[in-house]
């Protein structure tokens, strides 16, 4: 009688340790464990990043973050960290974190534009992925990916180009690269390709003068009409003479660092640089800036007029006035002048 009583009282000691077990568990598992008062959390977990990396981050976001590594433990996620972006949903238990961290990698919306040279495309990229910009540019100049894919450095700026994608949060430098060489070839569809070789320009060529266009005018309705002026010009063998490649010429040079030219000079005229479009003749060696995809297609579908100059339109800020004598532009352009130095913009 008395051994039963004691088989009794460990099978009831058994049934309340049980009991208690199962009840931490399911706190452990089941409750509630997220501290922040959004909607919505995000972990950013770096490549190669270890548990305690994640931690770390969790830690300020959670309840008690001692539970939740008793749970990454049995679990097995303290060994097995993905890297990428990731949600904690307010309310979420932990077993619903360690789900969300470990397989529901969020891709980010990464865009740009407007990128002047490939350090400050690496500069904006960097903000928005985990590659720094450090090894973003190291890729972006790679003379052995350029010379296998038909680039030089003065056109490397031209395969990117900009708009909005997605992208996994930890893409690599190069994994971006790669993307960007894939759009840059869909982009160039069959339709695209033939236009540029009925204009006789390569590639590089279309996206170097459309930056020129781009720089020119962001009115998207006129740049197939300054796009004109410009074929115009190089059918007759008439220098480009486009002010922007003389901004671009001169902000090459020590003197002009920290300068911002806000008015064309004839000192302008004078630099010796290739990119100088009044002293040599057709398209200097490669971009001047990153141009929108509108001035890329403005190229390929210029509008065919006899326009051979173009002036910016004192009334019309923003706009220009089209001429098809030298006369005729001269008498717009001093109207532009005095309008600037109405302004006050001397240089």
């Amino acid at each position: 009688m008395y051994i039963k009583k004691i088989l009794l009282a460990i099978v009831f000691i058994g049934l309340a340790i049980a009991a208690y077990f199962a009840y931490y568990i399911y706190g452990v598992m089941m409750n509630s464990n997220t501290a922040f008062n959004n909607d919505t959390a995000y972990v950013f977990v770096s490549t190669n990043a270890t548990y305690e990396d994640v931690r770390e981050q969790l830690a300020p976001l959670l309840k008690d973050i001692n539970t939740f590594d008793a749970l990454a433990k049995q679990k097995k996620y303290i060994t097995n960290i993905k890297a990428g972006r990731y949600a904690i949903k307010k309310g979420m238990n932990n077993n619903d974190i360690i789900n969300s961290i470990r397989s529901n990698n969020l891709p980010v919306k990464l865009s740009f534009n407007n990128q002047e040279t490939l350090e400050k495309l690496a500069g904006r990229v960097s903000t928005q992925i985990e590659a720094d910009s450090v090894s973003l540019i190291n890729a972006f100049t790679d003379a052995d990916f350029l010379a296998k894919n038909g680039f030089k450095n003065a056109t490397a700026l031209g395969m990117y180009l900009p708009n909005s994608y997605e992208f996994f949060w930890n893409t690599s430098a190069t994994q971006f690269r790669e993307r960007m060489l894939k759009e840059y070839n869909r982009f160039w569809t069959d339709a695209r390709k033939a236009k540029a070789v009925s204009l006789g320009l390569s590639r590089d060529e279309v996206i170097t003068l459309a930056s020129i266009v781009y720089e020119e005018s962001k009115q998207a309705s006129e740049q197939p009409r300054i796009a004109g002026v410009y074929l115009n010009r190089i059918k007759i063998g008439m220098p480009l003479q486009a002010d922007p490649t003389l901004k671009f010429a001169a902000y090459q040079l020590p003197e002009y660092k920290n300068v911002v030219i806000k008015r064309i000079l004839n000192i302008h005229k004078d630099i010796v640089s290739p990119y100088n479009t009044y002293k040599n003749l057709g398209l200097p060696p490669g971009l001047i800036a990153m141009p929108d995809i509108s001035a890329i297609d403005a190229v390929l579908n210029f509008e065919k007029h006899q326009y051979l100059y173009f002036c910016a339109d004192a009334k019309r800020l923003g706009f220009h006035k089209f001429a098809k004598t030298l006369s005729q532009h001269n008498a717009n352009a001093i109207e532009y002048q005095r309008y600037l130095s109405s302004q006050g913009i001397n240089k």
